[in-house]
């Protein structure tokens, strides 16, 4: 095993401490995001990878950790959980679901409001045909007056 930390490791661990990462009282997790995320990047160095397959890997990883799909969505009977009666949520993406044999995305539509708040809401949902990529459409809203 290396004991040298990759160029990446020390940046990392830089830009970490400088945000509080690793201290008790500023993080959120009692100091483990730091820990936890310097875990990742140090497998992510041992594999070596070049420019090329970094940038794969990453954009992979990032979607799957995220759980969001890889491919897009088809509606099939083994992609739906049931939650509630005749209400049916995607396996591969937790934002579709299926009420009455119709398919809705409950995140269509995000409302954004001028301070960059963002929200959703009954009018979020669109409807969905697969095969399916999820995407998002951000809707600005203007400032209501008082």
């Amino acid at each position: 095993m290396r004991e040298e930390k990759s160029n990446l490791e020390e940046h990392a661990e830089e830009e970490l401490r400088r945000i509080g990462a690793f201290s008790e009282e500023d993080d959120f997790y009692g100091g483990m995001t730091g820990q936890a995320v310097m875990e990742l990047v140090k497998v992510f160095a041992d594999q070596g990878h070049s420019g090329m397959s970094a940038s794969l890997v990453l954009s992979l990883f990032n979607k799957v950790a995220d759980f969001k799909p890889l491919s897009p969505l088809q509606g099939t009977d083994d992609e739906w959980i049931e939650v509630g009666p005749d209400v049916y949520q995607n396996k591969r993406c937790g934002r579709v679901f299926k009420e009455g044999g119709v398919a809705h995305d409950i995140e269509g539509k995000v409302f954004r409001e001028p301070s960059g708040v963002c929200y959703t809401n009954k009018d979020s949902r669109v409807p969905v045909t697969f095969p399916y990529v999820p995407k998002t459409e951000y809707v600005d809203v203007e400032e209501k007056e008082e």
